[in-house]
């Protein structure tokens, strides 16, 4: 198994912040999809990142190489939306975390 970042861009720097209904939709139905893959346990870690105006959205994911992180970022509903979001994928050769909580 091997651990990638994924970091999603926006359509625009501004994002989420002036959102359209049908771009803050096509949110929820990422979220969902995020969160399904995290019950599934290859997502580790999920979510947005505020920076300036806008934000960026975050995932580590642990799966079996670059090619599966590929297909679960295009597998994101707000990747099929055509609004305009974006994935770059930078693997992680190691990781330390703190261990599960009890």
């Amino acid at each position: 198994m091997a651990y990638f970042f994924l970091r999603l861009q926006p359509p625009r720097p501004t994002f989420p912040h002036d959102g359209t209904g049908e771009e803050m939709a096509a949110m929820k139905r990422h979220a969902e999809y995020w969160h399904r893959n995290a019950l599934a346990g290859s997502a580790i870690i999920v979510g947005p990142v505020f920076e300036g105006e806008g934000a960026w959205g975050m995932a580590i994911v642990e799966v079996e190489d670059q090619a599966a992180a590929q297909v679960l970022a295009d597998g994101d509903p707000i990747i099929a939306s055509g609004f305009g979001f974006r994935f770059d994928i930078l693997p992680m050769p190691s990781i330390i975390s703190r261990p599960p909580a009890i």
